[in-house]
């Protein structure tokens, strides 16, 4: 059982907490954060192992029922919503195995009794944005090539049909995908650290938002080390038809958690 107020006798913050302030690290340190990670993975590999199939399983779920009208579409924004959730009971299980103590496959539900609502705040908040950065890519689309550009993008139409060029198609295309990027990495740093600012530092959803934006913001190069070694494992994860995702997701959700410590706590303290 998952104590609510110690992670293997290490204190939890009370919730409300102002939290750590990032630091600037060496782009070195993007590399650091998966040794890490495999160091936090290796000891309790039979558990993660169990970990990842249980996530696995969700996904799968959640993939079948998104097939039933209605039903798949509230089961796909519970899912959503949740997984913070789990992700924030896992930061519990890292700093678990991170103080000596054992990892449990019941770590994963520890979101669930403590901080709940603020993990759920947060996710919703990454959830509810992403319908607006759409809507907002799609009124840069019309006002840059024109309302017939709509027909194009949703392949209702072909190019010569609307009286759209094209090469407009496929720059409109591009310059989609590209403000898309623009707009959602900026989210996507918003999240990364908030189940660890919240589960681990303590902080409300909208602190801990900021906190973890300003985090990534910090770290830009680091973080570039970080993904391209991420883009490497996932390509080799994936080969063997893709059961390499039951090291690689654990190892991942180890390495948030190797970050932050990082980032944004005093390994020395």
């Amino acid at each position: 059982m998952v104590d609510d107020a110690t992670v293997s006798g290490a204190p939890i913050p009370p919730a409300g907490s102002v939290g750590p302030e990032a630091r600037t690290l060496d782009a070195g340190r993007g590399a650091s954060w998966w040794v890490e990670a495999w160091r936090l993975f290796t000891p309790r590999i039979g558990t993660w192992l169990i970990i990842a199939l249980i996530l696995g399983a969700v996904v799968l779920v959640a993939g079948l029922v998104g097939m039933i009208p209605v039903l798949g579409q509230l089961a796909a924004l519970a899912s959503e919503v949740l997984w913070p959730v789990l992700i924030g009971g896992l930061m519990l299980g890292c700093r678990a195995i991170d103080r000596g103590n054992p990892l449990l496959v019941t770590h994963l539900a520890a979101g669930f009794s403590q901080r709940t609502t603020a993990l759920v705040t947060a996710r919703s908040i990454y959830t509810g944005v992403l319908p607006v950065i759409s809507i907002a890519i799609v009124a840069m689309m019309v006002a840059i090539f024109g309302a017939a550009i709509l027909g194009v993008l949703s392949g209702t139409a072909e190019p010569a049909q609307t009286g759209v060029a094209f090469s407009s198609a496929v720059v409109a295309i591009l310059l989609g995908f590209l403000f898309f990027l623009l707009l959602l990495v900026p989210l996507i740093m918003a999240i990364w650290f908030a189940p660890a600012l919240i589960m681990l530092g303590g902080m409300d959803a909208i602190p801990a938002m900021k906190a973890s934006f300003a985090g990534c913001a910090r770290n830009i190069v680091p973080f570039l080390v970080y993904g391209v070694i991420f883009i490497v494992l996932a390509i080799v994860a994936s080969i063997p038809f893709g059961l390499g995702w039951f090291v690689l997701a654990p190892v991942t959700i180890a390495s948030i958690y190797a970050s932050y410590c990082d980032i944004y706590e005093d390994r020395d303290a």
